[in-house]
């Protein structure tokens, strides 16, 4: 008997396995099967595993002496044991599906940004610029209504596109034409 407990508790665990690598059978476009909560596939494995693992653990503690009552036994057991393990299921399912996740960045989310220009600006023309959104450091086609040299720092006022900004300086100085080479110029 305590095989047959044993083979449900197998059985469960292996869907359960199976639901959580694979998906739902609906995910996967078997039927038209849409079941959710107490009835989706992670909890009804997990009450199968804990009626075959819990009547399982039952038969082998119970007396020999009740050979009637100890199927019974081990299926009250084995309910005992599936419905905390079904529940706890519907709680993790639930909790991992309302997880909160961050917002999809959108070119809306530009304006505001700040960054630095990459590539100098030419007057009409574009340049590049990277800046930093949402803790990402992002590449972006930039131009200005002023020419702007490599290292300015800058803020976005348009999103021009998904790809192309607007941006202006932020620099309290305007840079110097000409940057000392690194490692000093020579003569």
């Amino acid at each position: 008997m305590a095989t047959v407990f044993l083979v449900l508790g197998a059985v469960g665990l292996v869907v359960l396995l199976a639901s959580l690598f694979v998906g739902e059978l609906g995910e996967l476009g078997i039927g038209d099967v849409d079941a959710d909560g107490w009835f989706s596939v992670p909890v009804l494995a997990a009450g199968l595993g804990g009626v075959g693992f819990g009547g399982a653990a039952a038969v082998s503690v119970l007396p020999e002496a009740l050979p009637e009552a100890i199927s019974v036994l081990a299926v009250l057991v084995g309910v005992a044991v599936a419905v905390p393990l079904a529940w706890g299921a519907v709680r993790l399912t639930r909790a991992l599906e309302d997880m909160p996740t961050s917002e999809t960045l959108t070119r809306h989310h530009l304006v505001g940004a700040q960054g630095v220009v990459l590539s100098a600006i030419p007057s009409g023309g574009f340049g590049e610029v990277r800046l930093s959104l949402a803790g990402q450091h992002l590449k972006f086609s930039a131009r200005s209504h002023e020419p702007l040299r490599a290292g300015t720092p800058v803020y976005v006022v348009d999103a021009l596109s998904d790809t192309a900004v607007e941006v202006v300086s932020t620099a309290p100085d305007p840079l110097p034409d000409s940057l000392p080479e690194p490692g000093g110029t020579s003569p």
